[in-house]
C-alpha cells in the first residue's frame, strides 16, 4: 500500500493536465494561438521550473509520439475518405511528395549557404522541418470550415508528407552520410518504404472494411477497439516488412472512410477522440524534451527564426506554388494553400532523430528545429485567420451538434439517402409534396434546418442548406442528387 498515495498523486496530476489541455481550446479561440503551441510551451516551461520533472528518455518519447501519430493519421485518412481523396488525389500526391522533396532541397541549400552547415547536416535539418500539419491550421480556424478543395489538399498533403519525411529521414540516417553510393542507398530505401507501405495500406484497408462488415461482435464497445487494433496491426506489418507504417495506416483510413459498416459512426467518434488525445500527448511529451537554455542561445534561435521565415514566406510559396501552377484553383484557394503549410509534431519528432545521429552538436540542431516549429505555429499560425479573411476564402461556421436522433436496425438499410438542399436546385423553395410528386416513390423522413428538426408535412417548404433524409429506391440516387444538390441556374 506504500505506493498508493504517490500513484494517486500521479493520476491526479495527469487528470488536471488533461482537463487543462481540453479547456485550452477555448483559450486558443480567444487569443488566436493554436493549442499545440500552448501544450509545447507549457511542457517546456514545466521542465525548466520544476526541479523533480525530467525529460523522458528518447526511446519513450519516440514510441509515445509514434502511437499518437498512428491514431492521428488513421483518423485523418478516415476524415478524408476515398471520394474526397480521389477528387484531389493528383494534387495531394504532387504537393505531398514532390513538394516535400523540393522544400527539402531548397531548405538544405539555404542552411548550407547561410549557416555553414555541412550538406549532410543541412539535409537532416531540412528533412525534419519539411512535413506540415493541418491540425494546427484547423485549430486556429476553430469552428470555421474551409470550402472548396483547399481543406482536402492541406489534409491530404500532411497525411502524405508525414510518412515521406519520416521515411526520408530514416534513409538519410541509415546512409550515415553523403559519400559514394549514398544517394542510391537513400533512393532505394525510400522507394521500398513507400511502395511496401502503400501496398500494405491498400490490402489492409480493404481487409479491414470486409472484416468490419462481415464479422459481428457481441458488444457495441468492441467495434472501435477492433479498428484500433487493426490499425496498429497494419502499422506493425508494414514496418516489419520494411515499409512505411505511417503511410499504411493513412491509406487504410482513406479506404474505410466512405465505407458503410455496423456502428461506423461510433467508430469514427472513437478515433476522432483518440486523435485529439494523441495530439495532446504528442505535443506535451515533445515539449518535455525542449531545453529552454539551449533555445535561448543566439546560435540556435537566430538560425531557427531565419530558416522558419524563409521556408514559410519564400520556399513554400515559390516551390509549392510551382507544383500547383498548372492546376485549376481559385486565387483564394491557391493563396491559402501556399500560406497554410504549418509545422507540427512530426518535425520535432524528426528533430529527435537527429539527436541519435552521429553528427556534430545535435542538441543545437534539435533546438533549431524546435524554433522553426514554434515560429510556424505561433507567428504563421496566428496569421491564418487574417490571411483567410484577406483572401475572402469561402468558409462556413460549423457549430457542435450535441444532440442526435436515430434508430438501430438489425440489417444494413437500403435506399437511405442523406442530401443537402443547394441554392438554385430543383428542390430549393419547393414543398415536400412538390418534391415527392416530381420524384415518385420517395419518402422524406427528416428535415434538419439550423441544427433543429423541421416538421415533414406536405406543405413544408425546403430551403438552401436543409439536410434531408430520404427513403427511396437506390436506383434513384442520381436523380435525387440532381434534384437536391445540383443547381439549375446558369452561371
Amino acid at each position: 500500500m506504500s505506493d498508493t498515495i504517490p500513484f494517486a498523486q500521479l493520476v491526479l496530476l495527469v487528470a488536471v493536465v488533461g482537463s487543462l489541455a481540453v479547456l485550452s481550446n477555448r483559450l486558443s479561440e480567444r487569443i488566436k494561438v493554436p493549442t499545440p503551441v500552448l501544450f509545447l510551451a507549457a511542457a517546456a516551461v514545466a521542465v525548466h521550473v520544476v526541479p523533480d520533472l525530467h525529460a523522458p528518455p528518447e526511446k519513450v518519447v519516440e514510441r509515445l509520439v509514434t502511437v499518437a501519430l498512428i491514431c492521428i493519421l488513421f483518423d485523418g485518412g478516415m476524415h478524408i475518405g476515398w471520394s474526397r481523396f480521389r477528387a484531389a488525389s493528383t494534387l495531394i500526391i504532387v504537393v505531398g511528395v514532390l513538394g516535400t522533396f523540393l522544400t527539402v532541397g531548397a531548405a538544405a541549400l539555404f542552411s548550407h549557404l547561410a549557416f555553414g552547415l555541412s550538406w549532410y547536416v543541412s539535409l537532416l535539418v531540412a528533412t525534419a522541418i519539411a512535413p506540415t500539419d493541418p491540425v494546427v491550421v484547423f485549430s486556429v480556424l476553430g469552428q470555421r470550415e474551409i470550402a472548396g478543395r483547399s481543406g482536402t489538399i492541406l489534409e491530404g498533403e500532411s497525411g502524405a508528407n508525414d510518412p515521406v519525411g519520416i521515411a526520408l529521414m530514416a534513409s538519410l540516417i541509415s546512409a550515415g552520410g553523403l559519400g559514394g553510393g549514398a544517394f542510391g542507398h537513400i533512393a532505394g530505401e525510400f522507394i521500398l518504404e513507400m511502395g511496401v507501405g502503400a501496398a500494405i495500406g491498400l490490402a489492409g484497408g480493404w481487409a479491414l472494411l470486409v472484416f468490419m462488415r462481415r464479422v459481428s461482435l457481441p458488444s457495441e464497445g468492441l467495434y472501435p477497439v477492433r479498428t484500433l487494433a487493426s490499425a496498429l496491426l497494419i502499422f506493425g506489418l508494414a514496418t516489419v516488412a520494411h515499409g512505411s507504417g505511417f503511410l499504411a495506416v493513412f491509406v487504410a483510413g482513406i479506404l474505410i472512410g466512405d465505407g458503410s459498416a455496423p456502428f461506423k459512426r461510433e467508430v469514427e467518434r472513437f478515433h476522432s477522440a483518440l486523435a485529439s488525445l494523441g495530439e495532446i500527448v504528442a505535443f506535451v511529451v515533445l515539449g518535455l524534451t525542449v531545453d529552454l537554455s539551449v533555445i535561448s542561445r543566439a546560435d540556435v534561435w537566430i538560425p531557427g527564426l531565419v530558416l522558419g521565415a524563409v521556408v514559410a514566406f519564400v520556399v513554400r510559396p515559390l516551390l509549392v506554388g510551382l507544383c500547383l501552377w498548372p492546376v485549376d484553383l481559385s486565387r483564394a484557394e491557391r493563396g491559402f494553400i501556399l500560406f497554410a503549410g504549418l509545422k507540427g509534431a512530426v518535425p520535432i519528432l524528426l528533430g529527435g532523430f537527429i539527436l541519435a545521429a552521429h553528427v556534430p552538436d545535435p542538441v543545437r540542431l534539435y533546438g533549431i528545429v524546435v524554433v522553426v516549429v514554434t515560429f510556424s505555429v505561433l507567428v504563421q499560425g496566428s496569421l491564418v485567420p487574417t490571411v483567410a479573411g484577406l483572401l475572402r476564402l469561402p468558409m462556413r461556421t460549423v457549430e457542435p451538434a450535441p444532440w442526435s436522433l436515430g434508430v438501430r436496425l438489425r440489417d444494413e438499410p437500403a435506399g437511405i439517402q442523406r442530401l443537402v438542399v443547394r441554392a438554385g436546385s430543383t428542390a430549393d423553395g419547393r414543398t415536400i409534396y412538390d418534391v415527392t410528386t416530381l420524384l415518385s416513390d420517395i419518402w422524406v423522413c427528416f428535415v434538419v434546418r439550423d441544427r433543429a428538426l423541421v416538421a415533414t408535412r406536405g406543405d413544408t417548404r425546403l430551403l438552401p442548406g436543409d439536410e434531408v433524409l430520404v427513403l427511396a429506391d437506390p436506383a434513384l440516387h442520381a436523380d435525387l442528387v440532381a434534384a437536391f444538390e445540383e443547381s439549375t441556374q446558369s452561371c
